[in-house]
């Protein structure tokens, strides 16, 4: 079994084509990818206790007023098995996830450069799912604890492994196109929740009875399919030997670009260097500036053109809220507006870092933030006289750009810092995402709390917001203009490289003593498995894309 799950044991042969590695990392990124979804579990979690007359119970929190009120109800909601829980109770499992994986891919970054992808895309798979197994006890038990520890620790833990599992791998297989293999597998993270939410909505529609919402068994049910999925994924993935090179293929050395560099730092040195902490501010800037407005899409469209989204532009949201039926049909066309930006979101993911692959990163990075920092001017401007087309359309393209950052920073980062150790500094870089993560929301939640409890109205709550992220979009082009080549004392010597090479047991392109490595090819040795390969991820993909046009199709209607 260890030579099995080996470094040595994966590395590629002459016959193997490398188009079967996307679609491996594919299979990881949208099954783990379902973290983004959670949030329809909330409604159902929270009426999952019934009384006798069929009625949900009250929350743990009910009557609270004030965080600290809240924060009291939550920690009774724990363990008590005798009310309900609120979202903001099962909303931490949401930020345990994106906390724990970047923490995660931090410290156990250096180690899946060492020991591979396939053992690290194994230990995800045995954490998201296990952590999705604990949770459904804890739905059944009605133990919040269980469902903290195990979706959003454990399964945390294994966003993180799986997140990164495939990033150098992907790098190394496609020198020549970095950003393109990097924003398909990222893109797959992205698309989770687009095929992971109906599904899960069908499932738990099949599951529910009257007394119970069927999340304990979704849950169950998700965590075997994820398990096929994760299981494939990651006994496909494969590492070409060392200094294999597509045919015909100039590296970007020889072409003298001096943003990309040919030689490699060592994880222990990486963080030593500005260039690091200039795209840690890069990522964390990006992200924080979508993060917390996405986040808040729904309600945020609702709030700004109120009965206009409804065919009724004489009255505000203020109005709305008085009445269900107009509450009900806002909330559809705020529904399609999430379900369009998620698309944007997802697809800018692998156009932006395909593109970047022409551009370069640090002028791709200067669109987003030149391009999303007058979209936003753009959307304060148009929510003031009322323009829906206009202001979807900015948001789309923010969405775009929230995405094509997370696709385009591991490009960058191989730039910068070359492939040998560029998925551990990738997972200590995404330390900037659970940064963003807390920043992003709290930015947009209070100054929307502050604004509202000071009597602004709804349609005017947020364009002062939008400019603050605007801000934040400048200070990440700084960054962005003070990013130069790594200093040659940072790079690891020949010597140097040829120990940690043998350290992590990679194998040279020339043949060895077994004849397991030859001179890998780039011919198409396996078109059948390559179509089969593809076919199993772009099924799912396309369920997905098509449940999401039906939301969206609500914003037009």
């Amino acid at each position: 079994m260890a030579n099995f799950l080996s470094k040595e044991h994966i590395t590629a042969n002459a016959n193997f084509n490398r188009w079967l590695v996307p679609p491996a990392a594919l299979a990881v990124h949208l099954s783990i990818g379902m973290a983004y979804g959670f949030s329809v579990f909330w409604k159902p979690l929270g009426n999952a206790l019934v009384g006798a007359d069929g009625k949900p119970l009250a929350a743990c929190a009910a009557g609270a007023t004030n965080l600290s009120e809240k924060l009291s109800g939550t920690a009774r909601a724990l363990f008590a098995t005798d009310c309900n829980w609120t979202q903001f109770d099962l909303g931490w499992m949401f930020t345990l996830f994106f906390v724990l994986l970047g923490c995660s891919a931090a410290l156990w970054g250096g180690w899946l450069e060492r020991e591979g992808p396939r053992k690290a895309g194994l230990v995800s798979m045995v954490l998201w799912c296990g952590g999705l197994l604990i949770s459904a006890y804890g739905v059944y038990a009605h133990q919040l604890w269980l469902m903290w520890l195990g979706s959003g620790v454990i399964g945390g833990i294994g966003l993180g492994l799986g997140y990164i599992s495939p990033v150098s791998t992907l790098i190394k297989w496609f020198p020549d196109r970095r950003g393109m293999a990097t924003g398909m597998a990222i893109m797959g993270f992205g698309g989770g929740a687009m095929i992971g939410s109906p599904l899960a909505t069908k499932l738990m529609g099949h599951f529910a009875t009257p007394t119970n919402p069927g999340v304990w068994q979704t849950f169950v049910a998700l965590a075997a399919i994820y398990f096929v999925f994760m299981l494939w994924g990651s006994l496909s993935y494969r590492v070409p030997p060392t200094g294999w090179k597509p045919a015909n293929w100039t590296p970007p050395a020889a072409q003298n670009n001096a943003m990309i560099s040919s030689k490699h730092v060592h994880l222990k040195n990486a963080h030593k260097t500005p260039q690091f902490w200039l795209l840690w501010l890069v990522l964390c800037m990006n992200v924080s500036a979508g993060i917390g407005i996405i986040g808040a899409a729904a309600p945020m469209l609702q709030e700004t053109f109120g009965g206009a989204l409804i065919g009724q532009p004489d009255i505000g949201f203020a109005d709305i809220k008085k009445d269900e039926a107009l509450t009900a049909a806002a909330a559809a066309v705020g529904a399609g507006f999430v379900g369009l930006i998620s698309l944007f979101n997802i697809f800018g993911r692998f156009a932006w870092a395909t593109s970047s692959d022409k551009l370069g990163r640090k002028r791709t990075y200067y669109i987003f933030f030149v391009l999303g920092t007058l979209m936003y001017c753009t959307a304060t401007y148009v929510a003031g006289f009322k323009s829906l087309a206009l202001f979807v359309g900015a948001f789309c393209v923010i969405a775009s750009m929230y995405g094509g950052g997370f696709a385009t920073i591991p490009a960058y980062l191989a730039d910068m810092f070359g492939t040998q150790f560029v998925g551990a500094i990738h997972g200590r870089l995404l330390t900037a995402w659970s940064t963003a993560g807390i920043l992003g929301p709290v930015v947009v939640n209070y100054m929307h709390d502050t604004r509202l409890e000071a009597k602004v109205p709804f349609d005017q709550v947020y364009a002062p917001i939008f400019l603050v992220l605007a801000g934040l979009l400048v200070v990440g082009f700084i960054a962005n203009f003070l990013v130069k080549p790594v200093n040659e004392k940072y790079y690891m010597t020949d010597a140097e490289l040829e120990a940690v090479r043998k350290l992590a047991h990679e194998k040279s392109e020339a043949t060895n003593a077994n004849g397991a490595v030859n001179s890998v090819s780039q011919s198409a040795s396996h078109p059948i498995l390559v179509v089969l390969a593809w076919a199993l991820v772009l099924i799912p993909i396309s369920y997905g894309i098509w449940s999401t046009i039906q939301k969206a199709w609500g914003l037009f209607h």
